[in-house]
């Protein structure tokens, strides 16, 4: 792994804000999403640190990137309309990844749905050819819940360990309460957590209090989307999520980048 590329994703304090625009590639327009350049503009000056994206806005808006590092989505296969998504293969090397500046690649690992074996396939393939070039690779860890409800600690932490046992350099998942159980969660996962945003929430304050109980906790930063680029304001709600990632802020003094 590359510290020089981590270092474009990961800040000085060893924390991340990550935007996630790799939603389209799975399941098409999207409202926010309709001009991902204008995106990328909005959310450069804002002290977002680095973007997840896939190949086409990569290739087509690297302009519009400006400081901000480049995660590429290496996997995929199938879409929202597809009726077998268990076909989850890598659709992209990391040659094809470093030919358009990546700093780092990312990929699924989907703990208990039918695309677990492909996936996890698809992530071993990956970190074994990613360590052939220094390449990071993050692996967005999602499980399944085997109760049908919330899911709990034991099942986040199991599938952060996961991914980390097949090499991943970073995990993107979920966050769990409560958060003493999940500090303990992190501490046995060996490599840095993020997490992720999740559906869209009308309300930001159900946004911000997990990503700050999450950092608590030993989180070293967020993955967050349609939390933002669907958002009324995407700007004011990337500069609240940098405040509480890298400036220390409360959720009420983030939600006055957001509310004034």
């Amino acid at each position: 792994m590359s510290k020089l590329r981590m270092g474009r994703v990961f800040a000085g304090d060893g924390r991340t804000v990550i935007l996630a625009l790799d939603h389209a590639g799975f399941m098409g327009p999207m409202a926010g999403l309709e001009d991902p350049g204008a995106v990328l503009q909005a959310a450069s000056g804002t002290g977002i640190d680095a973007v997840l994206t896939t190949f086409g806005i990569a290739k087509t808006f690297a302009g519009s990137l400006g400081r901000m590092g480049l995660i590429l989505r290496m996997d995929g296969g199938a879409t929202s309309r597809s009726a077998n998504p268990g076909h989850l293969r890598r659709l992209f090397s990391v040659a094809d990844a470093l030919r358009l500046g990546a700093d780092a690649v990312a990929c699924m690992g989907m703990i208990g749905y039918e695309e677990e074996a492909a996936s996890l396939q698809v992530l071993s393939e990956l970190t074994t050819q990613s360590a052939e070039w220094n390449m990071p690779v993050m692996a967005e860890m999602l499980v399944k819940s085997q109760g049908g409800g919330d899911l709990t600690v034991e099942e986040v932490g199991f599938a952060m360990r996961i991914g980390a046992e097949l090499g991943a350099d970073f995990i993107k998942t979920h966050y769990a309460s409560p958060i003493e159980r999940f500090r303990s969660a992190i501490q046995s996962c060996y490599c840095p957590v993020v997490i992720l945003g999740g559906s869209k929430t009308e309300d930001e304050t159900d946004l911000l209090e997990p990503v700050a109980e999450s950092l608590d906790a030993g989180a070293r930063g967020v993955a967050i989307g349609r939390n933002v680029w669907q958002h009324r304001d995407p700007q004011a709600m990337c500069r609240a999520l940098v405040s509480l990632v890298h400036g220390g802020a409360t959720v009420t003094r983030a939600l006055k980048e957001i509310r004034g």
